[in-house]
């Protein structure tokens, strides 16, 4: 079974796709890098999987090179080279660096994708520096491009949209599971939107507007890729309560066990279900995550959950076609929500 299908048909070019824009962006990226401190460049390296502590090279598993793509593609929609679309790629891998390093500290992640964090690498300390460090990166790369002016006060914007994102989930742990001061489904899409949406959105709307698109088709480029994150985010938390650990990469029901509060479990809570009243309770009691897993379902939790992934892959295409993009570009940009959406639960 499919997390969210599509009316847009995922094209068999997709991978290739990532991995032309990856092959793209990488050189920059790896140069830019290298003109920090050789010690912070080596967290930096670390964090991006480039290499083991103390700088050996490594091979380990990095990202599909999302927002790198859109950055390109963004360019290339608004009838530019993909080339021009590099600078605001480096850039927002930089700030999406920023981000993790920072969020694993904040939440006390020891792992990620399967090795130690920079924090537990190298200590809270060095890692905070290194965040800092890939965040002035990412401002001074954009800075320095044709163009720069306009894409800084984008990255700006972006950038209070992502902390407020950031600063809502860490509040969201400390509001109770039922009574007034819940959490809604309606607050958990604003929070991912601003998490996980904004710098997807940041990404097409940079490489467009390096790419001399008009605001317009900047402006359409960024919903379409804070729809995309909001559909992605919801999915993830699918996923991360009845996903195959092989596919998602974490234990099954790891977000229950840390009492996440994820869009499938708000919206099952927020149902006029007997399974409702019962889920309160066994959250509130620390209770088994199968059983809590079961009465979301039954709630209806994963089935909206769903539903609002698809809503935002349809709204992402409605601003898609709201401007005159190159079609080819705008072909691979409408292909991207259902590959990427398509992961097998």
């Amino acid at each position: 079974m499919s997390a969210v299908s599509s009316a847009v048909p995922v094209a068999v070019g997709v991978p290739e796709v990532l991995q032309r824009c990856r092959e793209l962006v990488r050189p920059v990226l790896a140069e830019t890098v290298g003109r920090l401190h050789p010690w912070v460049g080596e967290m930096a390296g670390y964090a991006f999987g480039w290499c083991e502590v103390g700088g050996a090279p490594a091979a380990a598993p990095g990202g599909k090179g999302v927002r790198q793509a859109l950055a390109v593609l963004g360019a290339e929609a608004a009838g530019a080279d993909g080339r021009d679309g590099v600078a605001a790629a480096v850039a927002v891998e930089l700030v999406h660096a920023f981000s993790l390093v920072h969020d694993d500290i904040m939440d006390g992640d020891a792992t990620r994708r399967g090795r130690p964090t920079v924090w537990k690498a190298y200590g809270t300390g060095p890692a905070v520096l290194a965040g800092d460090a890939l965040f002035a990166l990412a401002v001074e790369t954009l800075a320095a491009a044709p163009g720069g002016t306009a894409a800084l006060r984008r990255l700006s914007v972006t950038l209070a949209d992502l902390l407020r994102g950031q600063a809502d989930d860490l509040l969201f742990a400390t509001r109770p599971w039922t009574g007034p001061e819940r959490v809604r489904p309606a607050e958990y899409r604003a929070m991912a939107e601003h998490k996980t949406g904004a710098l997807l959105g940041c990404a097409a709307a940079l490489g467009a507007v390096l790419g001399g698109a008009p605001p317009a088709t900047a402006d359409a480029l960024d919903r379409a890729g804070r729809h995309l994150g909001v559909a992605f985010q919801v999915v993830d938390d699918v996923l991360g309560l009845w996903g195959d650990p092989a596919v998602t990469g974490k234990p099954v029901h790891a977000d229950l066990r840390e009492r996440k509060k994820t869009f499938p479990v708000l919206a099952a809570l927020d149902a006029p279900h007997p399974a409702a009243s019962h889920l309160a309770g066994l959250l509130e009691s620390d209770g088994e995550g199968t059983e809590a897993a079961a009465l979301i379902e039954a709630a209806g939790g994963r089935a909206a959950a769903l539903a609002e992934a698809h809503r935002h892959v349809a709204a992402a295409e409605t601003a898609l076609a709201a401007v005159p993009l190159r079609a080819a570009a705008a072909a691979q940009l409408r292909a991207l929500p259902a590959f990427l959406l398509r992961r097998d639960l």
